[in-house]
């Protein structure tokens, strides 16, 4: 159930990813509430992933789904 309210959310994000060229892909979701994602395509070698994945991805899954403690890029 959280694992799916987490990819339900990743899905939300995605779109505006794809937007400039990357995407978001769920790797896995730890019992602390720790979701490891990876970042690919544009977004795999771009500068500013750390940022997109901390401010962006991980403020809005906290929001979406309150059991998410952190995102973590693999």
């Amino acid at each position: 159930m959280f694992e799916e309210q987490v990819k339900s959310a990743l899905n939300n994000v995605r779109p505006s990813l794809q937007a400039d060229g990357g995407d978001v892909e769920f790797v896995s979701v730890s019992e602390d509430g720790t979701v490891s994602v990876k970042l690919t395509g544009a977004c795999g070698g771009c500068p500013m992933a750390q940022m997109t994945l901390k401010m962006g991805i991980e403020n809005y899954l906290k929001k979406e789904v309150p059991q998410v403690t952190a995102v973590v890029g693999v």
